[in-house]
């Protein structure tokens, strides 16, 4: 009775894992969220906000104050002002904005060109609405993105490109030199840029990272997405944002009513305040590089060949050194035999992909960790 749309498509890689890891009581260094605790403060403004009474529908656009206090922080750290009326909008998380921003950009036939490996609501967000996705391999060793490929795969079909960085899964970062490629290329062929910057207080090695809001010219033709789950640890708490130019914000807020209309009222408010205070978010790079850097040292003699993140919770791992076996066996192997639960990343490859390459989530308590590597390390002794 219904022709699906996304005819083959399985249940995501992270399900999988994670429930095979629960199966076999591995620690899940899987599914990218963390396992440490929100700041007390955060849970009290919720507290608080809950008990005045903020629990009716917030705006359609997002609670003013929260738009507000999100312009500001754009400003300050990037340069460039957003009209906090007209052309921020609060989402359910970073995942429901991309997928509104594929559903107002694309039409039947419309190609969109992205990065591989690629997240994985991407792809199917772009076939569901008609749109044929376009890929790239991003350029090894270091992920980095290649323009030069992009304008070659650039047709008259060609709408929109998608822009990941810091890039889940591979930890790789825009550089100054990619902007200005990007600037070039999308002025030239009249491109939508869609940004998706949601870890974008997670960068290392004395980065910066780079918003595509810095350029002007990029910003009047950009989505740019981000999203409080992954900085401020509270994935489940859903609430993202889009920054855009009037004229593009007016088209996603037509599809943003019929999609979600509003978004979690108290969590809104509490971010609201939250956001007052700068150091609450940039003091997440450091954060996580030590975590990076205790996972480095702690598999750097299991064989392992790491693509050293520079950005993300995520690190990637190639295992070729090691086994034969393809990345899908070799992460079930981990998760069933040693007691570790990774990702393969061949699920972010939509085809033609036999790497030997895993990604392991440090985004958990120092313990957590500790007993992954160690368990890594003694699974690793028997090949």
């Amino acid at each position: 009775m219904i022709k699906s749309k996304l005819p083959g498509t399985k249940p995501s890689i992270f399900a999988v894992m994670s429930a095979l890891s629960n199966k076999h009581n591995a620690v899940n260094l899987s599914q990218g969220f963390p396992d440490f605790d929100l700041d007390k403060e955060l849970i009290d403004l919720f507290n608080f906000h809950l008990s005045a009474g903020h629990n009716q529908y917030a705006p359609m656009t997002g609670v003013p104050k929260l738009r507000q206090e999100i312009s500001k922080k754009i400003k300050n750290l990037y340069g460039f002002w957003y009209d906090p009326e007209l052309e921020i909008n609060i989402t359910a998380g970073a995942t429901q904005a991309l997928y509104t921003v594929f559903n107002t950009v694309i039409n039947p036939g419309d190609e969109v060109i992205l990065f591989e490996p690629a997240y994985d609501s991407y792809i199917p967000a772009i076939q569901i609405n008609g749109g044929i996705p376009v890929t790239i391999p991003l350029k090894l060793p270091d992920y980095s993105f290649d323009f030069d490929e992009v304008e070659r795969k650039i047709s008259d079909k060609t709408k929109a490109i998608v822009i990941n960085s810091p890039h889940n899964p591979c930890g790789s970062v825009l550089s100054s030199e990619n902007l200005k490629d990007l600037e070039r290329i999308a002025e030239k062929y009249n491109l939508i840029v869609i940004s998706d910057e949601v870890y974008e207080h997670i960068v290392f090695d004395n980065l910066h990272h780079i918003s595509l809001c810095m350029s002007e010219l990029l910003a009047k033709r950009s989505f740019v997405i981000s999203s409080f789950g992954k900085t401020f640890h509270a994935t489940g708490w859903k609430v993202g944002y889009v920054a855009a130019p009037k004229y593009l914000m007016e088209e996603f807020r037509k599809v943003h009513q019929f999609t979600v209309f509003a978004v979690n009222t108290p969590a809104q408010f509490s971010y609201a305040d939250y956001l007052s205070n700068p150091e609450k978010y940039l003091s997440l790079n450091e954060f996580y590089q030590n975590k990076r850097d205790f996972l480095l040292k702690g598999l750097s003699n299991t064989g392992l060949i790491p693509y050293k993140a520079q950005g993300t919770y995520f690190q990637l791992f190639d295992y070729s050194n090691i086994s034969d076996i393809n990345d899908s066996e070799f992460s079930e192997k981990m998760t069933i035999k040693g007691g570790v639960a990774v990702i393969p990343l061949s699920p972010f490859y939509g085809q033609n992909y036999n790497g030997k390459v895993i990604r392991i989530c440090f985004a958990k308590k120092n313990e957590v960790l500790e007993e992954g590597i160690s368990r890594i390390n003694k699974f690793l002794e028997s090949f």
